[in-house]
């Protein structure tokens, strides 16, 4: 009989890498690729092996010229994760499997309330750097990587911006480039980074609805303790610093750096989705 665990032993044994995506989990992002552009000559790529070829770059970490020979060609590959982050695939595909793992959560598709946190990625070393531009790389050294996630943990929203800019200005602009997208939303949890009235003001020009509410640690304290609802983006952390690609800041440009981050948030809901246990 052909049963679900017999399915999956099946699509792990067609599996070259762990990275590869199986079947169920091609099945969810496939419709959500646009198709090829009417007119000239027709797609021969195979754009599950481009899908499979980010997620290997993306899990591994490793550079493109060192993707095994039996992936598309890392032109072909960086062309298309360019070309998705620039029209809004990625995007779109992040979206649609964020409401869905909220739904069959039983939640509503847009949430009420959210964590937000930032976490600063150490600079890797990169050629081509003229004098001043060092300089300049110095004085900024690294980024940070602002983010937004609900009370299950799930990526809401990010941006990536140099690591020289305070928490509470790096939040307005988080919040700032929401632009309506979770319309519902109206409770903000923080940590002491965000007190004060600067990342009040802000909050409240770009968002009138949302109240923000200060977890503090302790002033003494006695043993580990976990404090409500700032473990959640904690562990959110945790699960996309899985992705070696995150390890450190790999990317020139805070774009391709933000569509690797929403990359990592894809195959988390990937794996949710199609692996509930």
């Amino acid at each position: 009989m052909w049963t679900a665990e017999n399915r999956a032993r099946y699509d792990r044994s067609r599996l070259r890498y762990p990275s590869d995506l199986t079947d169920e989990e091609w099945a969810l992002i496939s419709p959500r690729i646009p198709p090829a552009k009417r007119g000239g000559n027709k797609r021969t790529v195979n754009l599950r092996e481009i899908v499979n070829g980010l997620m290997y770059i993306l899990s591994t970490g490793c550079q493109w010229r060192a993707i095994p020979k039996d992936l598309p060609p890392r032109s072909t590959l960086h062309d298309y994760f360019d070309l998705w982050n620039w029209d809004g695939t990625l995007d779109r595909i992040h979206h649609a499997l964020y409401v869905e793992c909220r739904e069959r959560a039983g939640r509503e598709a847009s949430p009420t309330a959210a964590i937000i946190d930032s976490q600063s990625v150490k600079s890797a070393e990169k050629g081509g750097l003229t004098t001043r531009m060092a300089t300049m790389r110095a004085r900024r050294s690294g980024k940070k990587r602002h983010i937004l996630v609900d009370t299950q943990g799930l990526l809401m929203h990010a941006i990536v911006h140099a690591a020289d800019i305070q928490d509470r200005d790096g939040g307005v602009l988080l919040m700032a480039t929401l632009f309506g997208l979770y319309p519902f939303l109206l409770k903000l949890y923080a940590d002491g980074g965000y007190q004060g009235p600067g990342f009040q003001n802000g909050l409240r020009n770009v968002l009138t609805s949302v109240n923000i509410e200060i977890v503090k640690r302790s002033d003494q304290p006695q043993r580990f303790v976990v404090l409500p609802k700032r473990w959640i983006v904690e562990r959110t952390f945790a699960w996309l610093g899985r992705c070696r690609r995150l390890a450190k800041d790999w990317e020139c440009l805070n774009r391709k750096a933000l569509a690797f981050l929403k990359l990592a948030s894809i195959r988390l809901m990937l794996r949710k989705l199609c692996n509930p246990s």
